[in-house]
């Protein structure tokens, strides 16, 4: 199996101070865009809470155009250059196994049923970079609690499209596919869990997962499976790609935690998309304070 280290990357344009600062100008503008084009309910309901510039966002260019998504290329601008194969419309999602209410629903479906709202999530890949992004999206429980889960399920497992003449990157043998992930009911139905729709006020682009993907942000961004067709809740584990691949290097779990390195670099410092120094890697990511409970008595770096 080929897992590519990440080239040294020279800083990227920073997005103008002014218009950063002035985001309500600027989102103002892009939704009012995006409903000429796609439905409103993709357009962004509330903003976020104002941040530090320490969590400046990472720019749109670094965003779509940097990207783990081996269906599309194993180098990170391949899936820019290649993901225009995909067809994100017309398409489904299956919602099934331990429920009692399974269902298949249509992509605009789901967004004028649950209407997106914007979350500012960090992305912490294991490869020791990070990203600050805009995500669109909406609450997993809602969809969840919709179907309503039996007494016997305890995790949902998320599969990706399998067609290789839309995702070209599934004639080789580098994964198995197609690209299987999943959670532990409790971590899917987290608040901080979203199924996202867009990013930066904008339909989410094909190489970052449209039409639908996973964001989980205390979790190594390979958890957060893209372009999903099929979730199912289950009463087992599901198996997850990475773990199928590289048991030793990659866990069910996948939990941001600093002091448990990865088998062939250290996860204790990363570089932040468009910054030249390194930064010390926060436990959960920086969310602690709202998932540790989750983990409460387990020891995290056995269950990885």
């Amino acid at each position: 199996m080929l897992i590519l280290r990440p080239p040294r990357i020279h800083p990227s344009e920073i997005t103008d101070e002014a218009l950063f600062w002035n985001r309500r100008l600027f989102l103002g503008a892009a939704v009012g865009a995006l409903a000429a084009a796609v439905p409103s309910a993709l357009a962004a309901s509330r903003l976020p809470a104002p941040r530090s510039r320490d969590d400046e966002l990472t720019p749109y260019d670094d965003v779509t155009t940097y990207n783990n998504f081996y269906e599309f290329g194993l180098d990170k601008r391949d899936p820019s250059r290649n993901a225009h194969t995909l067809r994100p419309h017309p398409w489904t999602v299956r919602v099934e196994g331990e429920v009692h209410n399974p269902k298949v629903y249509d992509v605009d479906e789901l967004a004028r049923r649950y209407p997106a709202e914007e979350r500012v999530y960090r992305l912490r890949c294991v490869e020791a970079w990070s990203m600050v992004i805009p995500w669109l999206g909406f609450e997993l429980n809602r969809l969840l609690k919709d179907v309503e889960p039996t007494s016997h399920a305890r995790y949902v497992a998320f599969q990706t499209l399998h067609d290789p003449d839309q995702m070209p990157g599934q004639r080789s043998g580098v994964l198995p596919w197609p690209y299987v992930e999943g959670l532990r009911l409790d971590e899917a139905m987290h608040p901080l869990t979203i199924l996202v729709t867009g990013l930066y006020g904008k339909p989410l682009p094909n190489q970052n997962g449209a039409p639908l993907r996973l964001a989980v942000p205390w979790k190594y961004g390979f958890k957060s499976i893209k372009s999903i067709v099929r979730i199912r809740l289950t009463r087992d584990q599901p198996p997850t790609t990475w773990n199928l691949a590289a048991p030793r290097e990659y866990g069910f779990y996948s939990n941001v935690n600093p002091d448990v390195d990865h088998p062939r670099w250290s996860q204790k410092r990363e570089r932040r998309i468009g910054e030249l120094l390194r930064r010390p890697t926060l436990m959960f990511n920086g969310y602690g304070d709202q998932v540790a409970s989750l983990y409460a008595g387990m020891d995290l770096r056995r269950d990885y």
